[in-house]
């Protein structure tokens, strides 16, 4: 067993079930964001139920995003232990910086988002929705800016020699803002409120098919459905100046990517799909677009883009997984941005709900986003090796010195049983409150027990004209027989 191979096995499987969470709090966050602030706006009732039902949504997986992540942390401890010495100061001043500045604040709103419908007023619960919205968008702001700084380090030196090596800043903002964070960030809440906004598509899909929670229903699919098409049109922009970014940042990923093996004398093409074959340098089955990818890049279709003959072969990274997985999450992105306009234009013509198989295509197309960020993320990391730091420290050379295989694999064993039964939880509860569904009027979902004075919520007084009546005493037998008398 190689301790290597485990150690990144063990790690992708940790970040990737981890990564199913923190989109989608993102995306609901926005989600429920714009339901308050709709029902702030308009005072109807059925845009505070929405809010009130995916706010349970968000809870539920708020909580295991945060179980999820804190195994992460110990890994770097554990397996990494040289790559937490040599980039320690750099990276965990951004993960410090994540605590501080998003974690604190989502947590702190949190209980106020949760349980505070009815104890505080409606403008201070709408406050805490976009507080605990902000953190968790700023939590992604620094981890991205974390990973980023190991794909294009800036911002530091490095003090020491040998064992003793390590980066230091010299610039925390040029850390902050090296030179592919802010274009991966930008991808990375697109793709957050991808999942966000199809998550919650297919909820209120299912709840028009079964004829449940009407209202609840269309207001969240009108709200998650503008996000979807706004974010899906937006990504095809962040994923072109990524690419653009990413030729002249890290040309080898590129590379990888497209399964441009050899670098050409004219303009290069971009293949639609294949099977790239590292010995024969081709890519098999392949359909390629000629020169479609010099004009993305260059903007000039006659300018070659570099190859992976351009790169030492002991950096060049592994060709296969970047390139199919990178052209899953294309795929994908293209079908999201087809489907979320389909259903504008049904929405648009008052016919999505008379429209069985398009309400049963967004059911099942939640997977769809989930499948193509997951995707996204293996293909930019594995598509950086064999560097854990771009051009400082190789992954191979990042491992603990005294981990043995043996460990990591039984880790592997016992972690995989823990999130089958966590994932398995996280399931059954989200199954029992979609199908219990939104609150309905009287039962504490909307505005049933309360009025609205002056803008205030004030409780209501029970109506009991239909369900009681004033007693009347009737009279006894013996008190009628003196009356006679």
């Amino acid at each position: 067993m190689d301790v290597l191979f485990l150690s990144r096995l063990q790690f992708a499987l940790t970040v990737m079930f981890h990564y199913l969470f923190p989109p989608l709090s993102i995306g609901l966050g926005l989600i429920l964001v714009i339901l308050e602030g709709r029902y702030l706006r308009t005072r109807d009732p059925s845009y505070e139920r929405a809010a009130r039902f995916w706010t349970k949504i968000f809870a539920v997986n708020f909580a295991v995003g945060v179980a999820t992540g804190l195994v992460m942390e110990f890994e770097f401890g554990t397996n990494w232990a040289t790559y937490s010495r040599y980039v320690g100061d750099v990276f965990g001043s951004a993960l410090a910086s994540e605590g501080i500045f998003a974690f604190f604040l989502e947590s702190g709103f949190l209980a106020v988002l949760v349980f505070g419908w009815d104890r505080v007023k409606p403008r201070t619960h709408f406050l805490s929705t976009v507080m605990v919205f902000l953190g968790s968008t700023f939590s992604a702001v620094w981890i991205v800016v974390a990973n980023s700084w190991m794909h294009t380090p800036a911002g530091y030196h490095i003090v020491g020699e040998g064992l003793r090596a390590r980066a230091e800043i010299t610039d925390f903002w040029a850390m902050v803002f090296n030179p592919s964070s802010m274009h991966r960030l930008g991808h990375v809440l697109l793709g957050s409120f991808l999942q966000g906004a199809f998550f919650v598509l297919s909820i209120s899909a299912y709840y028009l098919l079964k004829r449940r929670h009407l209202e609840v229903a269309r207001k969240s699919l009108n709200v998650a459905l503008a996000v979807a098409t706004l974010s899906s049109l937006a990504m095809l922009v962040s994923g072109h100046e990524q690419a653009r970014a990413l030729a002249h940042n890290q040309p080898a990923k590129l590379a990888a990517f497209e399964g441009h093996f050899e670098t050409g004398d004219g303009g290069t093409g971009l293949y639609l799909f294949g099977l790239p074959n590292p010995q024969t340098k081709q890519v098999e089955y392949g359909v390629q677009v000629p020169k479609l990818l010099s004009v993305l890049v260059y903007g000039d279709p006659d300018r070659p883009v570099p190859g992976l003959d351009k790169i030492p072969a002991d950096e060049q990274p592994p060709i296969g997984i970047p390139f199919q997985t990178y052209h899953v999450m294309i795929s994908i992105g293209m079908y999201l941005i087809g489907l979320s306009l389909l259903s504008v234009f049904f929405a648009l013509r008052k016919r999505i709900e008379q429209t069985t198989w398009l309400l049963k295509l967004l059911v099942v197309s939640v997977v769809a986003p989930i499948i193509a960020n997951q995707a996204g993320w293996v293909a930019t990391e594995v598509g950086r090796q064999p560097w854990i730091v771009q051009g400082l420290l190789k992954t191979s050379d990042a491992l603990s010195k005294t981990v043995q295989a043996e460990q990591v694999l039984a880790s592997i064993l016992l972690f995989g049983f823990v999130y089958v039964g966590l994932f398995a939880v996280w399931v059954f509860v989200l199954h029992s409150k979609i199908q219990h569904g939104p609150a309905a009027d009287g039962d504490g979902g909307g505005d049933a027990g309360f009025l609205e004075v002056a803008g205030e919520r004030v409780a209501r007084e029970p109506d009991t004209s239909l369900t009681s009546a004033p007693s009347v005493r009737m009279p006894s037998a013996t008190s009628m027989e003196e009356e006679a008398k």
